[in-house]
């Protein structure tokens, strides 16, 4: 009884959150805000560099997942970008180990869905085995967590935020499988594609 209250009341808060106003109010930048609360010790190294990285194993990557990265997106981002801005492009068949960090009080996840999915209030069981944090949908804050998982079927997939209505407020970014694919990629938004170093 008390964990349901206590999911219900952290939905919604969620709820709440997701729908402030869809732009700042006049004169604020969304970039500038500061995000109350956050643990920044734990991502305060961490640059773009870091988000996407070739593993000493391999065909294996890394991808380290920043909640709150920015106060983009109301704090509902992935290193600062949301709405599947952030593109990671990925061999079938490379095995992908993620590093997923929440420096916010509020609670976020991480977990592999296909790309629809982000569309529904809930996100459900990873796509792939081992894809996601364990509990997505109740979330971490404060801390970090890593999961790892074989990219084994091409397609388009989402590394969205599991916890009730986050990844449909836009918390996640595009993951595509390709069968085409040589080597591991990622693009920031509009920004040139980068291959994993």
């Amino acid at each position: 009884m008390t964990r349901r209250l206590l999911l219900s009341s952290l939905l919604a808060s969620s709820l709440a959150f997701a729908q402030q106003p869809a732009a700042p109010p006049a004169g604020h930048d969304a970039h500038a805000l500061e995000v109350p609360g956050l643990k920044k010790e734990l991502f305060a190294d961490i640059t773009e560099a870091d988000f996407l990285k070739l593993s000493d194993k391999p065909k294996t990557v890394k991808i380290t997942l920043v909640a709150t990265f920015t106060a983009a997106n109301y704090g509902m981002n992935f290193n600062g970008y949301s709405h599947g801005k952030a593109i990671f492009t990925i061999p079938t068949g490379w095995n992908i180990e993620v590093t997923f960090i929440n420096p916010s009080p509020i609670p976020h996840s991480a977990v592999v869905v296909e790309k629809d999915t982000t569309k529904k209030l809930q996100m459900g069981e990873p796509y792939f085995e081992g894809g996601g944090v364990p509990k997505p949908e109740v979330g971490l804050s404060l801390t970090k967590a890593e999961f790892k998982f074989v990219a084994d079927e091409a397609g388009e997939f989402a590394l969205a935020c599991g916890f009730p209505a986050h990844a449909i407020n836009g918390h996640w970014l595009a993951l595509n499988i390709s069968d085409s694919a040589k080597v591991p990629t990622l693009q920031l938004g509009d920004k040139p594609v980068v291959e994993a170093k």
